[in-house]
C-alpha cells in the first residue's frame, strides 16, 4: 500500500520533450574546468599541479575529512591551471583546468574490482571502499558522499529504497538510464542491497514512467530480491523523507536522518555508478544530463564529462531560443539559476533547463495575501507564511521556533502562491542569517 505524504503539488511536468530521446554522448571539449567542490562536505584536497600530465580516471582531488569525496580527471591531458573558477553555486571555487589531449588514455587505477563473495564478512567494507575510491555521491542532485551514507546504514537499516521517482518537471536522465541500461542499474541495486546485509530492495517509481515500469517488470520477472513499487505521480515525491513515507509509512523526525527510521535511499544513477565502478573501474567522470525546457531548440539527454561547460551542452541541444529568461541547473522547482553559461557540469548536474519569462512566475508587485495555500502544500508541514514574515523582519528566534532549517526548498509554496512571492529565496536567505548568527 502507498502512503501519501502530506502536501505536495502537481506541476506541468514537461517530460515529453526528452522522455523519448536516447542518451547521446557529448564529446568532451578541448578544455575542462573540474571543481574540487562537487559534493556536500569538505572540499577535496588538490593532488596535481600546473603542467602535470594526467590520465582519465586519475585522482585530481583527495578526500578531505570524514564527509568528502574524491575528484577524478574526466579526460587525459595536461593541467593548465589550478585556480579559482566560477562554480555552478555562483561563487569562485578552486578548480583544475585541463587541456584535453583527445586520447582518453586511462589511468592504471581504472580497472574492474573483484568483490568478495556476498557471504564474506568483508563484502560490505569492500563495496564501501569501491564507492569511496570512485567518488560516488548522491547523483540525484544532493551529491552527499555515497560511501559515507552506505557505511552509516550497515547494520542499522532494514529497508533500501532506490529512488526512481524523478518528480521534478522536465528531467528524464534517470528515466532514460532505466530504459537503456536496466540490467546494469539492477546490478548496482543488488550490490548495495548485499552491502547493507539485506535480503531485498525496493525500487520506487512514479506511474508516469510506464515504459520504464514495463522494462523493470520484465527484468525482475521471477526475482524476489528487488521489489518494484509504483507510486502516484506527485511532487516532491522524490525527496528522501517523502519517498520513505510513501513507501514505508515511516516519518523521519525533524533533525533526523533516514537511517534513524531504518531506511537508506539511493538514486537510480547512483546505483548505475556502482556498476560502472565495480565492473569497469570507472569513477564518476561523467553523467547523464537532461537539456530541456521550452526555451531549448532541440531538447536532449546527453552523457557529459565532468567539467564540460554548460554552454557546450546547450549548443549540442541546438542552442537557446530568442527571448529566453532563465537557465537553471537542476529542475524548475529546485534548480539554481546561473548567469554564466561557462560554468561546468558537476556531479549533481542532472539537468539544464531553459525557461521563457512567462514560466518564471516573476512580477514586480509580489505580495502575500494571507491565503494560507503555502501551508497546505508544504510537505514538511511547516508554515511558509510565518517563516517569510519573520525572515523579512530578521526575527531569527522565530525562524528557529518555526524550524526553518527543516525546509528542503522544494518550491511547492512558491509554485502555489497566487501573490507570486518568492518564498524559497527568502528561506535560503533566512538559513544564511541563522548560520551567520552561530559563527
Amino acid at each position: 500500500m502507498n502512503n501519501l505524504f502530506y502536501g505536495g503539488i502537481h506541476p506541468f511536468d514537461g517530460k515529453e520533450l526528452t522522455r523519448y530521446s536516447p542518451v547521446k554522448i557529448l564529446p568532451p571539449p578541448e578544455r575542462l574546468i573540474v571543481p574540487f567542490q562537487m559534493h556536500i562536505g569538505a572540499q577535496a584536497k588538490p593532488q596535481v599541479s600546473p603542467g602535470e600530465e594526467v590520465r582519465l580516471g586519475q585522482i585530481l582531488g583527495e578526500i578531505n575529512g570524514a564527509v568528502s569525496s574524491y575528484v577524478h580527471s574526466p579526460v587525459s591531458g595536461k593541467v593548465a591551471a589550478v585556480e579559482e573558477r566560477l562554480h555552478p553555486n555562483g561563487r569562485m571555487e578552486l578548480s583544475v583546468v585541463i587541456d584535453n589531449d583527445g586520447l582518453d588514455t586511462p589511468h592504471e587505477s581504472v580497472c574492474p574490482t573483484e568483490l568478495p563473495d556476498p557471504s564474506d564478512a568483508g563484502y560490505s567494507a569492500a563495496v564501501v571502499e569501491v564507492m569511496r575510491n570512485a567518488g560516488i555521491v548522491g547523483m540525484g542532485g544532493a551529491a552527499f558522499p555515497g560511501h559515507f551514507k552506505l557505511q552509516s546504514g550497515i547494520g542499522k537499516a532494514d529497508t533500501l529504497i532506490i529512488n526512481a521517482a524523478e518528480c521534478e518537471p522536465y528531467i528524464t536522465s534517470d528515466h532514460r538510464t532505466l530504459l537503456e541500461v536496466p540490467d546494469e542499474v539492477l546490478f548496482g541495486v543488488r550490490t548495495l542491497t548485499r552491502a547493507l546485509r539485506l535480503d531485498s530492495a525496493i525500487i520506487a517509481i512514479e506511474e508516469n514512467k510506464d515504459d520504464a515500469i514495463k522494462v523493470l517488470e520484465a527484468e525482475l520477472r521471477g526475482a524476489s530480491d528487488i521489489k518494484l513499487r509504483v507510486l502516484p505521480t506527485r511532487y516532491p515525491q522524490g525527496a528522501e523523507k517523502q519517498l520513505i513515507q510513501s513507501v514505508t509509512g515511516r516519518l523521519v523526525p525533524p533533525g533526523k536522518l533516514p537511517a534513524d527510521v531504518g531506511c537508506v535511499v539511493f538514486n537510480v544513477y547512483t546505483a548505475w555508478s556502482v556498476w560502472r565502478a565495480v565492473c569497469r573501474g570507472i569513477p564518476v567522470i561523467e553523467r547523464v544530463v537532461t537539456v530541456s525546457g521550452p526555451a531549448v531548440e532541440s531538447p536532449k539527454n546527453l552523457l557529459a564529462r565532468m567539467g564540460t561547460p554548460v554552454r557546450n551542452a546547450i549548443e549540442e541541444a541546438g542552442g537557446l531560443k530568442a527571448g529566453v529568461r532563465k537557465v537553471l541547473l537542476g529542475g524548475p522547482m529546485m534548480g539554481n539559476a546561473i548567469y554564466n553559461l561557462d560554468v561546468p557540469v558537476i556531479k549533481g548536474t542532472n539537468a539544464i533547463i531553459a525557461l521563457f519569462p512567462y514560466q518564471t512566475r516573476e512580477k514586480d508587485d509580489n505580495k502575500c495575501i494571507h491565503c494560507g495555500r503555502c501551508v497546505s502544500v508544504c510537505p514538511m508541514r511547516l508554515q511558509p507564511l510565518y517563516m517569510y514574515q519573520n525572515e523579512r523582519a530578521d526575527n531569527l528566534d522565530a525562524l528557529r521556533r518555526l524550524n526553518l532549517n527543516d525546509c528542503m526548498e522544494c518550491g511547492s509554496c512558491t509554485y502555489i502562491c497566487p501573490g507570486r512571492v518568492n518564498l524559497v529565496q527568502a528561506f535560503r536567505s533566512g538559513k544564511a542569517k541563522l548560520r551567520a548568527a552561530t559563527q
